[in-house]
């Protein structure tokens, strides 16, 4: 049961930004090729993404919770899953730029872009080069296979990995201390039960 300390950070939170690798995913990265019809190689490029995470993402934007993606590296399937999710504010490097040099200025600029102050706003990472971001937040999130130094970090570590429900986690976390869940599961009850 979560404290009432972290109860009164989460309640606070109207913005949740995620990092990519590592926390929508289990961090891990397929990369391929295959031949196109002319002989040419084309590269492949594989992430698992949690379904739960993505369907606790709908509900969040139900309650009025907005979601933002952060990531240091470009993908196509990064901006394809957000895509199919609806999630519009996403952060990554274009093709064949550099990311952009901390998490925490796109943190930043997120917030400000939003009209969210950063102790409104839940980062939840896994990796050093998140620390800036996490120091600088409301509600600051590690998932449970997040580095040492990350977890210490963190007023929440989730007890699901990146990649199998963290995220889902972080979400009903945030919008029961809300008070709008209960409301939101109505619409998967059958005959008002």
């Amino acid at each position: 049961m979560p404290s009432a300390k972290l109860f009164a950070k989460a309640k606070r939170v109207r913005l949740l930004l995620l990092d990519v690798d590592g926390v929508l995913t289990d961090g891990r990265l397929y990369i391929g090729e295959a031949v196109g019809e002319d002989g040419r190689a084309l590269g492949v490029e594989l992430k698992a993404f949690h379904i739960q995470d993505g369907h606790a993402m709908k509900m969040a934007a139900r309650g009025g919770l907005l979601v933002g993606w952060v990531s240091s590296r470009y993908s196509p399937v990064t901006a394809r899953r957000a895509r199919e999710l609806g999630v519009s504010l996403l952060s990554q490097p274009e093709p064949g730029q550099s990311p952009p040099s901390a998490k925490l200025e796109v943190v930043r600029r997120m917030a400000a872009q939003e009209g969210v102050g950063l102790d409104a706003v839940c980062f939840v990472g896994d990796d050093l080069v998140d620390l800036p971001a996490l120091a600088q937040v409301g509600l600051p999130v590690a998932v449970a296979n997040a580095v040492a130094e990350v977890r210490q970090a963190a007023a929440y570590v989730t007890r699901q990995s990146g990649g199998h429900g963290a995220v889902r986690e972080v979400i009903e976390l945030v919008l029961k201390s809300q008070g709008t869940w209960k409301e939101l599961l109505k619409r998967y009850q059958v005959d008002g039960k």
